[in-house]
């Protein structure tokens, strides 16, 4: 039995399915903790968070396990011990296990008991719940193993308490959004206030999809103080010193790197799903319609901080309804980010429309139709630049937009990927101003302002038609996000909001408008989860649906 311990952290960036090079990672980690003890992976870190459906498949499972069984290998000689995330087959039951490697073997295995089931979780229908757990013994200190949700409820530490663990070590695939990390701390508090042990939580980095782990790994000592802090989003190995003493275990103070501030968070949030979207995908870099307006200019900032300005090509498309303010805006943009810019006017492909269609529309006005062809002929000419030279189509709207339907399908919402998909217009705005003031920490693109401040305070428009503007179309900005927060965020009725004293009329409208596009967003790219209730994984609702609050 020891009174002294080295527990690495390691704060690791895993990719889904690359089992090898996953395991390759942990072998690095491993080298670098040299001196410590034990070395700790984050949840699944073998194959990755969140495998999805891919973990159903065996040949998977399998590979994971020759994994494990190489780095328990590696184990036989000098250095700490590993505690690996994987799947773990046994018995005819899948589980996410956490494994202690040790001396050349697998030493002692845990298995996740909560398995959550809501918002961007279904664990229960791919793992077997776990037993509750007893606490796995490393150099004679007996450790508390809990995974992820097995600390947002008490029972999992309330048993390894009493079945005699002396520390608690989370690992996680904790995704970001908005908010969260003073939940992880909650929770955490009360878990170390209910068994009275220490706590390291650790959780990934790196971006999977629609999803982010931010990290911000941290240690809390049995009196609630914070002992030791990981950086947001950067991959770390932290070697945390721990001692024995007459009231049990305690962490020596170290580094406690500061969160990001808001919106500086969502910012990183967007640049590090965009970046390792993109770069996992093996797109050689991004194409997009730079229009002038603020969407495409803040999703333009945001892939060069992501990629650099020589992986970015930007494209503005005028008609004859683009003003010269907004071209000029746009090449201001594309001036101050360093990157392309190439013009394709539309207006022939608009006039061979014009000419196909004229039989058939003979007698009716211009309305809605012309507009949507002019969002269409954009998109082919994007996705032709696309297919041609291999980059990624990358979408620029917003969530207010997506929520009401005001994008165009098969126009303005085609593309690979959106980093505004969950991004509210009123957070387009504020987000744009930061940048414009801040370089982003983990940006790669100019220090100085990325877009003209006129691009911010103009008035949006689609430019579809003369002298159009957004609010032709939706209540004012500030108004449609209120009512989208409490329709979408909170789920509330149209009744809740009237109380409010918001106009039951505008809240009808906007709840139908809402309900319809429902169709549109099934078909929208992925995009970078923000807040709690993202369109695709966090709310699921009908296409086909008569319920109406109003």
């Amino acid at each position: 039995m020891t009174d002294r311990l080295i527990i690495a952290l390691a704060q690791l960036n895993a990719s889904v399915g690359d089992v090898a090079g996953n395991a390759d990672a942990i072998l690095q980690a491993r080298e670098h903790a040299a001196g410590a003890d034990l070395l700790v992976t984050p949840e699944l870190s073998i194959v990755g968070y969140p495998p999805e459906d891919l973990v159903l498949k065996p040949a998977l499972v399998a590979a994971a396990r020759h994994q494990v069984e190489r780095l328990a290998a590696a184990t036989a000689t000098q250095g700490p011990a590993l505690l690996v995330g994987t799947p773990w087959a046994e018995d005819g039951k899948l589980f996410n296990a956490m494994l202690l490697l040790d001396g050349g073997r697998i030493a002692g295995i845990t298995r996740k008991h909560d398995l959550p089931n809501y918002g961007t979780f279904d664990e229960k229908r791919l793992f077997d719940s776990g037993p509750l757990p007893g606490p796995l013994v490393v150099r004679g200190v007996r450790i508390g193993v809990p995974i992820c949700e097995d600390i947002w409820l008490p029972d999992v530490c309330e048993c390894l308490g009493e079945t005699g663990a002396e520390l608690l070590i989370v690992p996680n695939g904790s995704p970001y959004e908005v908010g969260k990390g003073d939940q992880r701390l909650s929770v955490s508090v009360a878990r170390v206030t209910e068994t009275g042990l220490p706590l390291a939580y650790l959780n990934r980095v790196g971006g999977q999809d629609e999803l982010v782990f931010d990290g911000a790994s941290f240690v809390l000592n049995a009196n609630r103080t914070l002992a030791q802090r990981l950086p947001d989003w950067d991959e770390e190995v932290r070697l945390t010193h721990w001692q024995r003493g007459p009231a049990g275990w305690a962490c020596a103070p170290g580094p406690l790197s500061p969160p990001d501030e808001d919106p500086a968070d969502i910012y990183h949030a967007m640049l590090v799903g965009l970046r390792d979207y993109v770069n996992r995908n093996r797109f050689p870099g991004v194409v997009l319609g730079l229009s002038g307006g603020i969407d495409s200019a803040l999703s333009a900032a945001v892939a060069v901080d992501a990629l650099g300005a020589d992986r970015v090509w930007c494209v503005m498309l005028p008609s004859p309804y683009t003003s010269q303010e907004s071209l000029d805006d746009a090449a201001e943009c594309a001036r101050l980010l360093g990157c392309r810019l190439d013009t394709v006017r539309i207006e022939p492909a608009m006039q061979a429309y014009d000419t196909m269609l004229a039989p058939l529309f003979a007698g009716r006005t211009p309305d809605l139709t012309e507009e949507n062809i002019q969002s269409r002929i954009r998109a082919v000419t994007l996705m032709a630049l696309s297919n041609k030279f291999g980059h990624m189509l990358l979408t620029t709207g917003n969530k207010s937009e997506m929520s009401v339907g005001y994008a165009t399908i098969y126009g303005d919402m085609a593309g690979g990927y959106s980093v505004l998909k969950d991004l509210y217009k009123m957070t387009v705005f504020r987000v744009s101003e930061w940048r414009n003031a801040h370089a982003p920490r983990l940006g790669i693109g100019p220090s100085g302002p990325v877009m003209p401040a006129r691009v911010i305070s103009k008035p949006p428009s689609a430019e579809l038609r003369p002298d159009q503007k957004d609010e032709d179309s939706l209540p004012p900005y500030p108004l449609l996000d209120a009512i989208l927060h409490g329709l979408v965020e909170q789920e509330q009725s149209a009744a809740d909001l009237v109380a409010q004293g918001l106009d039951a009329a505008t809240v009808a409208r906007i709840e139908r408008l809402l309900y319809i596009a429902e169709y549109k967003r099934r078909q929208a790219p992925p995009g970078v989860k923000i807040g709690g209730r993202n369109f695709g994984r966090d709310r699921r609702y009908p296409i086909s649906n008569a319920f109406r609050t109003a």
